[in-house]
């Protein structure tokens, strides 16, 4: 889980439910990867995926679906543009005739028990009640979620209409997969996992390329493992800093003096050679008026740690960070931390450390201000 998503408060569970039938092995994996890579999204559950003819267009390639849990602090319009933008990064554009073939869909199924009509569109979604190919990858990630009009439990509907609409069948091979995958992720248990087709390829190209053969015992699996690792050392590049913070900002109460976190772990990768760097960083401001929620100030490094960094511009982004977020007095960073572009390869020097340092405002033009900070580093 990022901590993004731990920080989603007032989340309300929803389900959406996945199509393709352009490209389709690598679209539906990718848009379930993109709802992981979502800063206010949280995927609890994913379904197989299901193949089913295409619906009122002759001779068109058979659709995959699938559908995800998922918790989101998001309104439902706010949701559904979400989803847009999602499937606009994945080459959809929306024509008139809705059968029309498509690299995805990302739609709303379920949105708690909310009922309601939107501007052309309507929650739960119509085929929730209808349709096979949505019904039953929904049960297999909210069996007992009830049709907030009908009461009728997920799983009940999909006994019905797959009795009904024999067409529709798994596809066992395909199990979609998580970033964190764990028994909470999965609605069902495979060997085989599908997380991002493209990236895997990449990392398979790379194991040939070192004489390596990626179908022996011991790296079979690496590919998948890789792709998930990049995207959670990545992540910072899909989420923000107002979205961490969440709100956690409050009145100073008086509070006039130098607050300190010293000790904030981090882990990064330096974007000259894609090795690690990792360290700690420290970090005081003072306040005027305005507070931070002590955890939020570790989230604001992860967001600029989570991404291919030089040290040096990352200690800035955190200063500019709670600069920005408090309006304080003054911000001052220190970031110490060992990188293994240097220690591994080039120079090889193991204990070889960087340090790295930001002064804003009072830290910055006051020296007995810096001198109280930097001798609270050094205790």
């Amino acid at each position: 889980m990022s901590n993004a998503h731990a920080a989603m408060r007032n989340g309300v569970d929803v389900v959406i439910g996945l199509g393709s039938n352009i490209d389709r092995d690598e679209n539906i994996p990718e848009g379930v990867r993109q709802l992981h890579r979502h800063a206010r999204i949280e995927v609890k559950r994913v379904s197989r995926v299901y193949r089913s003819p295409a619906v009122g267009v002759d001779d068109a390639p058979e659709f995959h679906n699938a559908a995800v849990l998922a918790t989101t602090d998001l309104e439902p319009t706010q949701l559904r543009n979400e989803l847009r933008e999602l499937e606009a990064r994945q080459g959809r554009h929306r024509a008139k005739d809705r059968n029309a073939p498509r690299t995805i869909d990302l739609d709303i199924v379920y949105y708690g028990d909310l009922v309601a009509e939107f501007n052309g569109w309507r929650l739960p979604a119509p085929d929730a009640a209808t349709a096979a190919h949505v019904a039953l990858p929904v049960a297999e990630v909210a069996p007992d979620w009830r049709h907030p009009e009908t009461g009728v439990a997920t799983k009940t509907l999909a006994a019905t209409l797959a009795s009904d609409e024999s067409m529709v069948h798994s596809i066992v091979e395909a199990q979609l997969s998580s970033p964190h995958t764990n028994s909470a992720h999965s609605a069902f248990d495979s060997s085989v996992e599908v997380y991002s087709p493209r990236v895997e390829a990449f990392v398979r190209a790379q194991l040939e390329e070192i004489g390596e053969d990626p179908d022996r015992e011991g790296l079979v699996r690496t590919p998948l493992r890789v792709a998930k690792t990049l995207d959670f050392l990545t992540s910072g590049y899909h989420t923000t800093v107002e979205e961490v913070v969440n709100g956690a900002i409050f009145d100073a109460d008086g509070a006039e003096g130098m607050v300190t976190v010293k000790g904030v772990e981090f882990y990064s990768m330096c974007e000259h050679h894609m090795l690690p760097f990792f360290g700690q960083v420290t970090l005081a401001y003072l306040p005027k008026g305005k507070i931070i929620g002590l955890s939020k100030i570790a989230r604001v490094v992860e967001v600029f740690a989570r991404r291919l960094q030089v040290q040096e511009r990352m200690t800035n982004q955190i200063a500019d960070a709670i600069e920005n977020s408090l309006a304080p007095h003054g911000v001052a960073v220190i970031v110490e931390a060992k990188h293994l572009c240097m220690m591994m390869r080039g120079v090889q020097k193991q204990e070889s450390s960087m340090i790295t340092s930001a002064m804003r405002g009072t830290f910055q033009e006051n020296a007995r201000t810096r001198s109280e900070f930097l001798e609270l580093v050094r205790s």
